[in-house]
């Protein structure tokens, strides 16, 4: 049952009016950032609201704007979109803290300019989560990349415009070149591009032309950094730390892999991708992914580089969850999104504190850091923990659930994929935290007088890491809504 509601159209017009009056205060950067909490605390709240409905099995529907027969502008809040809203807009009231704690120190230029194009970017992100078909999903899509240009390309150096001329060739080339033929290719075909719980492209077409539109929509979302597609993420790094923790961990390559189960569930449907054993085909291709990107993030000294191979990985598990045709298999894939980005903004936050403070980052040089910055490392240790899928922390529920679905859906090498990715996981993260703690460095030994950051930059992840703890003791609500949109997909 759908009710009529302009709330999800709100929840995207806030931070979108939002980064005008941040732009109208920029002279009063106290203003600017009590605006920006005020803006993103609005969102958060209409995004709140509209929990019971959707606990209660009902939908949101409000369309903006026909533009074609079956094509509109249109917002549909389901369990699943719902889910992705509330994570990227929460985590951007801590990564407006943090941001703080971490531009003012550093004394970053164009901080406005930073704060305005971050609202534009949560706008986008949410209007991907509540896109109510392929139309909309693909306008906030790009605006999304339009509008994280700025912010990776911030420095405004060589690197920087090197980093934003890939960033860009990678994201809205695949999309231009790819996800836009495949939408043209599936109206053609049906006539519309309105999300259905089973999909909309059975009977459609030959299995052919239906497998060749699906290659196309994979390789078109290169948000979700499937490999060979992936080097713009870690190019991306560039970036301001707050922007590598909310778009790069969080907004940007969650929207990629949110589209991608989008795809797999809306427009093709369970059925359809199992008919055409694309299901196959998608767990087994991104496996490469999960693997080679764990054993990349081992070989990197630079912290946000190791953080970036590793998300790399990280993110395919999440696609993983589009062709395990069980509930738990596609709840687990879903309730990733949340639980990887509690986790990694944990760590790319303790990241940003370590270089706020030190100026460090490169890994090999923060032996005995530990002991200068307990706190921040302490954070590092906890969420490395969630991202490796070790309780008691929510990473382990995403992890746990992939691993039986693929155990119900008989995918034991899959199984062994995830296994021996968490292995590797481990082997490049808990090394850092007990050099930090136990081992001795020239550039933290006794002599030395550094302490903790401010605390707007050790703050945040201490916080965040608490939840990542938090998410393993009350998992409820992330499974019941990841739960609920499996249900409706599977037909249940």
């Amino acid at each position: 049952m759908e009710i009529v509601s302009v709330k999800p159209f709100l929840a995207v017009l806030i931070s979108l009016l939002g980064s005008v009056v941040i732009i109208v205060f920029q002279k009063s950067p106290n203003l600017r950032e009590a605006c920006t909490f005020l803006i993103a605390s609005l969102k958060v709240a209409v995004i709140i609201s509209m929990v019971p409905t959707i606990l209660a099995g009902r939908k949101i529907f409000w369309s903006l704007v026909e533009v074609l027969p079956g094509v509109s502008i249109a917002f549909k809040v389901d369990a699943f979109g719902l889910l992705f809203a509330l994570v990227a807009s929460s985590l951007w009231i801590v990564t407006t803290v943090y941001s703080i704690g971490y531009m003012r120190p550093l004394k970053e230029h164009s901080q406005t300019r930073y704060f305005a194009f971050f609202a534009l970017a949560l706008s986008s992100a949410v209007g991907v989560a509540f896109a109510a078909n392929l139309a909309t999903l693909y306008l906030f899509y790009e605006m999304l990349s339009l509008s994280t240009y700025p912010l990776v390309t911030h420095h405004q150096d060589a690197e920087a415009r090197y980093a934003g001329r890939k960033y860009l060739t990678y994201l809205m080339g695949t999309s231009i070149a790819f996800f836009l033929p495949a939408m043209i290719l599936t109206y053609t075909l049906t006539g519309t591009l309105n999300f259905a719980d089973h999909g909309i492209l059975a009977g459609s077409a030959s299995d052919g032309m239906l497998t060749v539109v699906f290659v196309l929509f994979i390789a078109g979302v290169g948000k979700a950094a499937i490999m060979p597609l992936h080097s713009w993420l870690p190019s991306a790094m560039v970036a301001p730390t707050p922007v590598s923790a909310l778009l790069h961990a969080v907004a940007v390559v969650k929207v990629g892999v949110f589209s991608v189960l989008r795809i797999c569930f809306h427009v093709f449907g369970i059925d359809l991708m199992q008919q055409l054993s694309l299901d196959v085909f998608l767990i087994y291709f991104v496996s490469i992914t999960i693997l080679v990107g764990s054993l990349f993030a081992l070989r990197q000294d630079d912290l946000k580089a190791r953080l970036a191979y590793s998300t790399v990985s990280q993110l395919s598990y999440v696609v993983i969850g589009g062709g395990l045709a069980s509930m738990l298999g596609m709840a687990g894939g879903m309730i990733h999104i949340v639980m990887h980005a509690f986790g990694k903004i944990t760590l790319f936050f303790c990241a940003g504190a370590i270089l706020v403070n030190t100026g460090v980052k490169k890994i090999s040089q923060m032996k005995g850091i530990g002991k200068k910055m307990p706190y921040t490392m302490g954070a590092f240790f906890l969420g490395s923990l969630s991202v490796i899928g070790l309780p008691p922390f929510g990473g382990f529920w995403s992890k746990w659930c992939l691993a039986l679905g693929c155990i119900q859906t008989h995918h034991l090498p899959l199984l062994a994929v995830l296994l021996t990715s968490s292995l590797l996981n481990a082997a490049y993260f808990l090394p850092i935290a007990y050099n930090a703690f136990f081992a001795h460095g020239e550039n933290f030994d006794e002599t030395t007088t550094v302490g903790e950051a401010p605390l707007c930059a050790v703050g945040p992840p201490v916080f965040t890491a608490f939840i990542s703890f938090l998410l393993f003791i009350y998992p409820s609500f992330v499974l019941d809504l990841a739960k609920m949109a499996a249900d409706a997909m599977l037909g249940g």
